[in-house]
């Protein structure tokens, strides 16, 4: 089989080998297994970051590359304009040659390949669409006009769409799925926090706009505020990097946040099995995985009610939702459970319980099956 991923994801060819994020290469390696070849349509990436990316595993991969693009401001779309006609181009080729397309949705190159699919209708297809699949939510013109052509069984034929969380009213073609990290091999008893010491909270992802890493940082202010020692270690890096260590120091936090950069997989894996909390009050997310990998060591996640969040959290059974914006609410909640943490290691059990129901082990069963449809 002649396996063809579209993806905004950008690669890097290091000595004879193709790269790309690594939580996102490490799934694309377990359709590899079953396939023959692999064709990748992207654009290339210009800043290689080691911890950060991982080399996809087949013995036959052909690349094509494009050009990065941009569909935010007027002059990026007029530039785009222009290296439209090439991409679609290429993207046409890699489809007709293509005995299996896979689209990586919500981006820019998922939605080109949304509009070159439609001329392959006979081509089995999936798309996996990563981010926020909820109807309700107020979205990107261009990640709303995905979904619709994604949901839309006269343009997108023969194709499975994978979505996190289960919403009313879809297209036949949509299923519900969600994703892993860890083997059933890894695991590992649960450690048993002590809530009643220093509490130990990690951020976990790119030091972005969309992640709120500052929101974090304010959310531990305010519970130190309240008397609680607590530390938070942040471990990732991103745009937002200068002004989340500014606001460290013009607050006199260097003690009490700690940033680690992008760290490997297992270091990231160590922080999170030791820490007390992980928050992640981001503005948009699709199955959020530092979420469930924290809940798979018993981590309890504190996270903003997005996507099919509520969902894995089971309404705040098996984690704490930040409901409020100004952060009090949700801190009086961890106030209250601190004196009850008997309640806090229920919690942490009830999410490790949840969260070790999707391995790798699982996935891989699902995505054989996919391929095989």
């Amino acid at each position: 089989m002649k396996f063809l991923i579209v993806t905004h994801a950008e690669t890097y060819k290091k000595e004879d080998q193709y790269f790309a994020y690594a939580p996102y290469v490490r799934e694309m390696n377990l359709w590899a297994k079953y396939v023959n070849q692999i064709s990748i349509v992207s654009p290339v990436g210009d800043s290689f970051e080691k911890n950060i990316s991982l080399a996809y595993q087949h013995n036959q991969i052909k690349f094509y590359q494009v050009s990065a693009f941009s569909l935010v401001g007027s002059k990026e779309i007029l530039k785009t304009l222009f290296k439209l006609p090439q991409i679609l181009a290429v993207i046409y080729k890699a489809m007709k040659q293509a005995d299996h397309i896979h689209l990586r949705c919500p981006g820019n190159m998922g939605l080109l390949g949304c509009l070159v699919q439609v001329l392959f209708p006979k081509t089995p297809k999936t798309a996996k669409y990563a981010g926020n699949w909820n109807p309700k939510a107020k979205q990107p013109w261009s990640y709303i006009l995905q979904k619709w052509l994604l949901s839309n069984t006269l343009l997108t034929k023969n194709m499975q769409v994978l979505v996190y969380g289960n919403w009313p009213n879809q297209t036949q073609n949509i299923k519900a799925f969600f994703t892993a990290t860890y083997q059933e091999s890894e695991k590992e008893p649960i450690k048993i926090r002590n809530y009643t010491q220093t509490l130990h909270f990690c951020f976990v992802g790119s030091l972005a706009p969309g992640k709120q890493p500052l929101k974090a940082i304010q959310f531990v202010q305010e519970l130190q505020q309240k008397g609680i020692d607590a530390i938070l270690h942040i471990y990732g890096d991103g745009t937002e990097r200068e002004a989340v260590s500014d606001y460290i120091k013009l607050h006199q936090l260097t003690d009490t946040v700690l940033i680690y950069g992008n760290q490997p997989k297992q270091k990231v894996k160590k922080a999170i099995q030791q820490a007390h909390f992980l928050i992640l009050p981001s503005k948009s997310e699709g199955w959020p995985k530092v979420v469930a990998e924290a809940m798979f060591w018993g981590c309890i996640p504190i996270v903003t009610p997005i996507s099919c969040v509520p969902w894995m959290l089971d309404n705040g059974k098996r984690g704490i939702l930040m409901l409020d914006t100004k952060l009090n609410e949700t801190a009086n909640s961890i106030q209250s459970l601190i004196n009850q943490p008997s309640e806090l290691e229920r919690m942490a059990e009830k999410a490790a319980q949840w969260s070790r129901q999707y391995t790798l082990d699982k996935f891989e069963k699902e995505i054989e099956k996919l391929l095989a449809t």
